[in-house]
């Protein structure tokens, strides 16, 4: 579990570094001196493989809050707008209106609406379920990212010891040229001995430059890994670590249940196996019915931009009230009666016709408001044509994937890390028989270096020993670097380190 816990703090981390300002900066230097943490913590920071899985995690963590906002909280919406009509006549159906001015207008609305349905109520459980199955992609992610580090970090080491391994067999070529030399110049051997040398010399320099040349090439390809840029010259990069060589003390079934914990491609398919069985939760509750609420508020503008036409009717229609007025006046009042003010009345003011132009200036923001509205309605799905039937069959299916998926992933996993185990023994034994075989190549080298000295060896003899001591010390650091290799390999099938 502190793995567990410790893989959780690097995603987090990771998720902290990779703010955009950080994704633009600069790719950094690398370290004269690179350990294989310092390697694994810059491939974890600069990655392009690795930064692409991260990306996933910032939509299914919205995804969760959308999920819950969605079930929980209403969706609000405000909008608004302008409007303009141009003056003339417009005809509805069989009637014409005509408008003497143009107008300008403006609206808003504010409304909210809510939805609650089985469905709904199955996201929040879905999209965690999802942001599960990402954390545990991203942890697997890492953990393949440190496993391909590791694996080139050792590619590179073994090239170097193969460089040390070349060098050594240069000085073993330069002693035996001055050795034959030597003997060549007091007559105890001929010419042919020197030439034999020189080119046996010649060939140790042609290793040694292309033994060079392929640590150059390995450290390149960590680099890449690593998601930097390589410098100038990768010799100025020294890798400092070193791997001793443990022997397993590990049993089968502790290895095994470290993986059912651990590995990481299992942890995202129990991840996805749950969001699928959360899909078929979803799918199966569209059944279920669904309850919807909506309100709103509105408002509007209408303002004529030329209101002479408002004064002329307003003074038209007094006009009309006081000749009204005039005829009743003269007609319908008893003679001698007093008659009524008529042009007092009706008079039309210029604090009317101020008003009158006032009540037009509305736009933009002097709205009148609409009435408010509200809905509430529910709603039972009957028949929908076997659409849900056939959402749900197929949420089903990709649910029994998923469970299969994981079925298989675990027997793999099992594979893998018997396999692993088995080679980690394999390679360990090796390693023993290549040490013993090396020792008797180095004695049988010095045994036959003393008979050519003495002359009771060939020239030919000695070459052959130096072969075949070359032979047996490239065998044992193969062996040692296959038994790094089958360790980092069962590790990655563990999913955490095991040294």
């Amino acid at each position: 579990m502190s793995y567990t816990r410790t893989i959780a703090s690097l995603v987090l981390l990771s998720l902290s570094f990779f703010r955009a300002e950080a994704q633009r900066g600069p790719l950094p230097s690398v370290p004269q001196s690179l350990s294989l943490e310092d390697a694994i913590e810059l491939a974890r920071q600069y990655s392009p493989v690795y930064r692409q899985a991260l990306n996933d995690r910032g939509p299914a963590a919205w995804g969760v809050r959308n999920a819950f906002a969605s079930t929980f909280l209403p969706s609000l919406n405000a909008s608004g707008g302008l409007a303009y009509t141009g003056s003339g006549s417009q005809t509805f159906l069989a009637e014409e209106f005509v408008q003497p001015s143009s107008t300008i207008g403006s609206s808003y609305s504010f409304g909210l609406s809510w939805q609650l349905s089985g469905e709904t109520l199955s996201q929040p459980g879905l999209a965690r379920a999802q942001l599960a199955a990402t954390d545990a992609t991203i942890a697997g992610a890492l953990m393949e990212l440190r496993a391909a580090v590791v694996a080139q970090y050792l590619t590179a080491l073994q090239a170097v010891a193969r460089v040390e391994l070349a060098e050594l067999q240069l000085r073993r070529a330069e002693e035996l040229l001055r050795l034959a030399r030597a003997r060549q110049e007091v007559g105890q051997t001929t010419i042919l001995d020197v030439r034999q040398a020189e080119v046996a010399r010649g060939s140790a320099e042609v290793a040694l430059l292309q033994a060079r040349q392929a640590v150059t090439v390995e450290k390149l390809r960590l680099f890449q890994q690593m998601g930097v840029t390589a410098p100038e010259d990768p010799a100025m990069v020294t890798l400092s670590d070193t791997f001793p060589v443990i022997e397993p003390r590990w049993t089968l079934s502790e290895l095994m249940a470290l993986a059912e914990e651990n590995n990481p491609n299992l942890r995202a398919l129990r991840a996805q196996e749950s969001a699928a069985r959360w899909g078929e939760r979803a799918a199966k509750s569209s059944w279920l019915p669904t309850l919807s609420f909506s309100a709103g508020w509105a408002g509007f503008t209408q303002q004529f931009t030329d209101a002479t036409f408002l004064v002329t009717r307003a003074r038209q229609d007094l006009e009309a009230q006081r000749e009204q007025c005039e005829f009743i006046n003269d007609n319908w009042l008893n003679p001698g009666r007093p008659r009524a003010p008529c042009e007092v009345i009706f008079a039309f003011t210029p604090e009317q016709e101020a008003e009158i132009r006032a009540r037009n200036e509305v736009f933009p923001f002097r709205f009148t408001r609409q009435p408010f509205s509200a809905r509430l309605s529910i709603q039972l799905p009957l028949f929908t044509q076997f659409r849900r039937p056939l959402e749900i069959s197929r949420a089903s299916a990709a649910a029994d994937d998923a469970r299969e998926n994981l079925r298989a992933r675990e027997l793999a996993v099992r594979t893998e890390v018997s396999q692993g185990y088995y080679a980690v023994l394999t390679a360990y034994r090796t390693i023993e028989i290549r040490e013993a075989n090396r020792e008797a190549a180095q004695e049988g080298l010095r045994l036959a270096t003393e008979r050519y000295r003495v002359g009771s060896g060939t020239f030919f003899e000695l070459l052959d020993a130096q072969v075949t001591a070359q032979q047996a010390e490239a065998d044992y650091i193969t062996a040692v670097y296959d038994y790094h290799r089958a360790l980092a390999s069962l590790e990655a099938a563990v999913g955490r380190p095991l040294r």
